[in-house]
């Protein structure tokens, strides 16, 4: 009997496109769904695929239908139910076997069963998957965490299965345990930043320069010819030029302005802030979406406040040129923040992420691909790196971008336009080239009321105030 050389549980839409994917590049797999109705429907419908294609009606039969030492890729949700998968396979699996979760998980669980299957002979992969249903059929960028070994023994199917950039598979080994998971994740919250600026810009578009969508389209078209070349770019102006079949309306004009959430963007901010390490503009974003969420609220408030004045003015080629300025700046500062969490964590765990090699398994398949993060795995390539703002070739962009970003955050703050995710990326830039800040004020505030002392410049060790009986 022909046996797979890969296995995969979990047929759902990402699950049955990365199945599609391993089929296509020459690999034989075998499948084994929870409701197991869908293992034959899936086969029937994969074409000229199907014959390299096994379908499993039961954990048993899939062990068996895998060629020893056997991989398998889970692709089920988060949480309870990989452990509960974990749990079942470890009935059926042998030493050497290989679990790889290929879900968006929680990088501390994927620390966690790492360590709860040392000593089994079972090897575990934290295996980041980017790119969406596109990408997982037709090549997504893999983030890996796990044993070196383990990682060569699966190499070649995932890297046959990956996007390729100029010919380099978008797929790599990032370190042990949860490396792969956590860049993953925050790869999430920079996508949450992103996306946030992006709507923000078109928000000062529509709502200030009382634009459509249809004339705000080609904006973002022609910026997506130069710097801001991208993907989530390129998405923008298809989305904001299609009409709704229902309505003849443009698309965005019918959708609710409720943006929903998965939770990774959520985890960037939350681990930024365990580490440490201010990621202001990706917590501005996941703040953004609860915000949105608030939908009866919001219009209850319109109602009492009055909605935003709008009505921006001024030489309307000017302001794109600020806009676009602006929205450069904005990435750049939120890039530099998730890069500076992903080097904390890397020394925090001992993993030594390589984040040069992270930017160039970005620059195809995943969903904040662009032409930006080959400056980024250059700047990175040249040496250790304390932060993107302080690369060479990103000290210039800023100082030639920064000024933009001020005046479309102020233009939006005299309007009354929320640019949330804008401000908190110049209130980053602000913050971090300021040599002297007000933080000698909280430390006196500190101090008085809670006697926990303060540096003197120029001395050592910890001194108190002068409060006496003003205390």
């Amino acid at each position: 009997m022909v046996q797979a050389e890969i296995g995969l549980i979990g047929l759902g839409t990402m699950g049955s496109n990365l199945a599609l994917n391993i089929a296509e590049k020459g690999h034989t797999i075998a499948v084994f769904n929870r409701t197991v109705s869908r293992v034959d429907e899936f086969k029937a419908q994969a074409g000229a695929l199907a014959d390299r294609i096994i379908p499993c009606h039961s954990i048993e039969e899939l062990a068996a239908a895998i060629r020893p030492p056997r991989p398998i890729i889970l692709m089920v949700v988060a949480g309870k139910p990989v452990d509960d998968q974990i749990a079942m396979l470890r009935k059926v699996l042998s030493p050497n076997d290989i679990i790889i979760d290929a879900g968006n998980a929680d990088f501390n669980d994927t620390r966690r069963r790492f360590a709860e299957l040392e000593g089994t002979g079972i090897t575990f992969i934290g295996m980041g998957v980017s790119g969406g249903e596109e990408g997982a059929r037709h090549g997504p960028s893999i983030m890996v965490g796990g044993t070196e070994e383990s990682w060569h023994r699966v190499e070649d199917v995932i890297t046959a299965i990956s996007a390729k950039y100029k010919g380099e598979p978008c797929a790599a080994w990032l370190g042990p345990d949860g490396a792969g998971h956590f860049v993953k994740t925050i790869h999430n919250g920079i996508e949450y930043a992103d996306m946030q600026m992006i709507a923000e810009i078109y928000g000062v578009l529509r709502d200030g320069l009382g634009m459509s969508a249809k004339e705000i389209a080609p904006v973002f078209a022609k910026w997506n010819e130069g710097r801001l070349n991208s993907y989530l770019i390129e998405i923008t102006a298809k989305v904001l030029e299609i009409d709704d079949p229902k309505t003849g309306k443009p698309i965005v004009d019918v959708i609710v302005d409720r943006a929903g959430q998965k939770g990774t963007g959520k985890w960037s901010a939350i681990e930024a802030q365990k580490l440490g390490v201010p990621a202001t503009a990706i917590e501005a974003a996941v703040a953004a979406r609860v915000i949105s969420s608030m939908k009866t609220e919001r219009e209850a408030a319109q109602k009492v406040y009055g909605p935003a004045t709008g009505n921006i003015k001024g030489d309307k080629a000017k302001l794109f040129h600020d806009l676009e300025l602006a929205l450069f700046a904005g990435k750049i500062a939120a890039y530099a923040q998730g890069f500076a969490v992903m080097d904390a964590a890397s020394k925090e765990f001992s993993w030594n992420i390589p984040l040069a090699t992270v930017s160039k398994i970005w620059r195809a398949g995943c969903i904040i691909r662009s032409q930006f993060l080959g400056t980024i795995a250059e700047a990175f390539s040249k040496g250790p790196v304390t932060n993107l703002l302080m690369a060479p070739a990103f000290i210039e962009m800023m100082k030639e971008a920064h000024p933009s970003l001020r005046r479309i955050v102020a233009i939006a703050a005299e309007a009354g336009l929320p640019v949330p995710a804008l401000s908190a990326a110049l209130a980053y830039f602000d913050g971090y080239r300021q040599a002297r800040g007000t933080s000698n004020l909280i430390q006196a505030q500190r101090d008085f009321f809670g006697a926990h002392g303060f540096e003197r410049i120029g001395e050592e060790g910890a001194h108190h105030g002068p409060w006496g009986d003003y205390s």
